[in-house]
């Protein structure tokens, strides 16, 4: 792959290469055309214009286009009656060449040249997973991630930071749900997931979610506004607090009673909406085989049903669920979601063994 890489920011600083090899391919056509008539169709320009298409940006593209259609009609004129042109085929042909062009043009607006552009976005989506992995724990605690994005879209509108504290005895967990999903979220998801990651465990627990929202209130999105819930646990006594930015409550589940509650303190204004907002915090203690469920707003919320009616959903799942044990749970939750695939899910799962 890095061979690849090398090879391809190579032939970038070289686009004439590309221009002449391609060039060369469309006189092999040609030549194979007239060479075996009853066995080399027409559509062989087709691969060479997808081929060229993919690599090339629009002016060079033109060129090799030009040159190509001058060898069709050139090629058209010579064999005469020896194979008659396939209109349909040089139609076709043409109609493969404005498409190109078309896509070429749309990667050079955003900068990217060829297939450089998929292998961007392929590393701006493993970059955004890699900031929702949790730091390692100590023994007595465990931690699990699950995110799924709608229709199974790369790119997701939810996502995770985490942080463990440089003395090992804090863990910082935020989950964020941006506006919109899918893909049409995850640009915005990346460019936030950066600066809240720099923000975790640099600011005080009673200072992120005001930091966050002054972040984006200085973006100035036109869709700009995310819901969160941020939380720090002290690894070392179990207690910790958690604040709302407009997301859904946490819920929490008691050993000693065996029963799930939801932690509906703290509750502040969604991020990037309101100037100068405060957000409180509600504090709890995590005793030995007790949990934290973090989710988004896509695993309790569904047309046809009340977010009462999807918050006791949830927690109906969840107790049958930890019957087994909470390995797992985040996942579970994830594919049972109430909003099923038409929705981001997210879901942080924090247990004390």
């Amino acid at each position: 792959m890095r061979r690849l890489r090398q090879l391809g920011a190579w032939l970038g600083r070289a686009p004439w290469v590309l221009v002449s090899a391609f060039l060369a391919l469309g006189v092999a056509a040609t030549v194979s055309v007239v060479l075996w008539p009853d066995y080399v169709p027409w559509g062989v320009y087709a691969f060479v214009v997808v081929l060229s298409g993919l690599f090339l940006e629009p002016r060079l593209l033109l060129v090799v286009y030009i040159g190509l259609f001058l060898a069709m009609s050139i090629l058209g004129a010579y064999l005469g009656e020896l194979k008659p042109a396939n209109t349909g085929a040089q139609i076709v042909t043409v109609a493969i060449m404005t498409l190109m062009l078309w896509l070429s043009h749309a990667r050079a607006q955003v900068g990217v040249v060829g297939v450089s552009g998929e292998s961007m976005l392929v590393d701006m989506r493993d970059r955004l997973r890699a900031q929702g992995e949790l730091p390692p724990l100590p023994p007595s605690w465990r931690a699990e991630v699950a995110l799924e994005s709608a229709y199974g879209d790369g790119f997701a509108g939810d996502f995770v930071v985490a942080s463990r504290s440089t003395d090992g005895a804090t863990l910082e967990i935020a989950l964020v749900d941006v506006s919109g999903k899918g893909r049409e979220a995850g640009t915005r998801s990346l460019l936030l997931s950066g600066a809240l990651g720099g923000l975790l465990g640099e600011m005080s627990e009673g200072r992120f979610l005001q930091s966050a929202n002054n972040h984006l209130l200085r973006l100035r999105w036109d869709e700009g506004f995310a819901t969160a819930v941020h939380v720090a646990v002290d690894l070392e006594t179990g207690n910790f607090t958690i604040g709302y930015a407009g997301h859904p409550a946490a819920a929490q589940f008691a050993a000693g009673s065996g029963r799930w509650r939801m932690l509906s303190g703290g509750r502040g204004p969604l991020l990037g909406v309101i100037d100068h907002a405060t957000y409180p915090r509600e504090t709890g203690t995590l005793r030995r085989g007790d949990a934290l469920v973090l989710y988004s707003d896509g695993v309790i919320e569904a047309r046809d049903k009340t977010l009462v009616d999807g918050i006791d959903r949830m927690l109906g799942r969840a107790e049958s669920f930890v019957r087994t044990g909470f390995e797992g749970l985040a996942q579970r939750l994830c594919d049972q979601a109430a909003a099923g695939l038409g929705d981001d899910r997210a879901v942080v799962t924090i247990w004390r063994t």
